[in-house]
């Protein structure tokens, strides 16, 4: 008999995904955990594995497809079996063009936009609101010939004019010619992020600098050691410990808020998110219990996350349980920025290009390594005062960092 395999939940917060790459195709038999296909989330590229045996009855989406979760992928079943046709819809009654109005009813009120032509109930409303139905043309089957929920679902699974009409995209605008990206995988996950972020964050950014001739020297006189281990050492390991410590000192930046509840989670750990830039998009892997890590662990951990979000193989664990965020600017270049915070986070830190600058020291001129910080936090959980201290204990950390457990805890 066969059997639909659905797209299941592959990880937290999981809606949809899209088909990369089909791995088998109809007619072709099947074991159990065999892969089917990469499906692209908004974490990473999963290969979805079969959870019967059998042959391929029919492949339900196209590559490039979106598919959301509880929809079905495939059909599974035996070697000849023969699908049975879906039932369709049953088509709506055509709308009653001129009809008397019918007789009020308790609870009923009219269709907007047809006063006394149709009846509803504020439900029934809400639902074809919901659904895009236009109720005025929709024929009622319930008493008094008002309209009833399954008939606004009737009508919404059937096939019109309207569902089939072809949908143009204009090539070119009154300027010139356009090109359409489809807002897909990676790009989309991050759009959606964003908009999160800020329908549920107050973001308020803090700036600063900190001197980074002591972490200069720091790095330079560890690399060796470090990196006869294959690591690469930059600054960004000294800057997660530092983080980490300035965050003991100020826990309500390595929080959540639980609006339910209305109230404020400490996280007592201190898992790190480092912002990695690939061709589509970001994607923030999650370094966990940072504050127990050394330096050199930190750097390799970096580096292996790193390169395992650009060719998309992360493990869906290693993108989960943030507690705070890094985006790291000034690889690229840059003295100032306004991050967004990585909800349900309440503070991002952006670490700005590190260059030679001017600075009065004792009325005197001097050039020194500085590195711009840009906080960004939820106003809502932390004032400006305390993120302004915060930062400046960060920045004493930055500028001591052989006082930083650089070992490890």
């Amino acid at each position: 008999m066969a059997k639909e395999f659905r797209f299941p939940d592959v990880g937290e917060g999981i809606t949809e995904g899209e088909i990369v790459r089909w791995l088998v195709k109809e007619g072709d038999e099947v074991q159990v955990d065999q892969a089917l296909a990469e499906i692209e989330t908004d974490k990473a590229i999963v290969e979805m594995p079969s959870p019967y045996a059998g042959t391929v009855l029919k492949l339900h989406f196209k590559e490039k497809d979106l598919v959301k979760v509880g929809q079905p992928l495939v059909t599974i079943g035996a070697k000849g079996e023969i699908l049975a046709a879906a039932t369709p819809a049953p088509a709506p009654l055509p709308a009653r063009p001129g009809a008397a109005s019918a007789p009020g009813l308790p609870g009923m009120i009219p269709a907007p936009g047809r006063p006394g032509e149709v009846l509803a109930t504020p439900g029934v409303r809400a639902l074809a609101k919901g659904l895009g139905v236009d109720l005025a043309a929709v024929r009622g089957t319930g008493s008094g010939e008002r309209i009833t929920e399954d008939d606004v679902r009737a009508f919404q699974a059937a096939p019109s004019e309207k569902k089939l009409a072809v949908k143009i995209k204009a090539k070119y605008d009154l300027y010139g010619n356009l090109d359409r990206i489809p807002l897909r995988g990676i790009r989309r996950a991050t759009a959606k992020k964003m908009r999160e972020s800020l329908d549920h964050a107050a973001h308020v950014t803090h700036c600063d600098e900190a001197d980074a001739g002591p972490i200069d020297a720091l790095l330079k006189k560890m690399k060796p050691a470090v990196e006869t281990s294959g690591a690469k050492l930059t600054y960004l390991p000294f800057i997660v410990k530092a983080l980490v410590e300035a965050l003991k000192l100020h826990p309500t930046l390595n929080a959540t808020l639980d609006e339910d509840e209305n109230e404020i989670v400490l996280k007592k750990y201190y898992n790190v998110g480092i912002a990695v830039d690939v061709p589509d998009g970001l994607i923030v892997p999650v370094i966990k219990f940072a504050d127990q890590k050394s330096v050199a662990d930190i750097a390799a951990e970096i580096q292996t996350l790193a390169k395992a979000a650009r060719e998309r193989t992360l493990d869906l664990a290693d993108l989960q349980g943030g507690t705070f965020s890094i985006t790291n600017v000034g690889v690229i270049g840059g003295d100032f920025a306004t991050p967004i915070i990585n909800y349900p986070e309440v503070a991002i830190l952006a670490t700005m290009r590190i260059a030679d600058r001017a600075r009065v020291v004792n009325g005197a001129v001097v050039v020194k390594k500085i590195l711009p910080l840009c906080l960004s936090f939820d106003h809502r959980v932390v004032d400006g005062a305390e993120a302004a201290r915060f930062t400046k204990d960060l920045i004493r950390f930055l500028e001591a960092p052989e006082s930083l457990p650089l070992r490890g805890e």
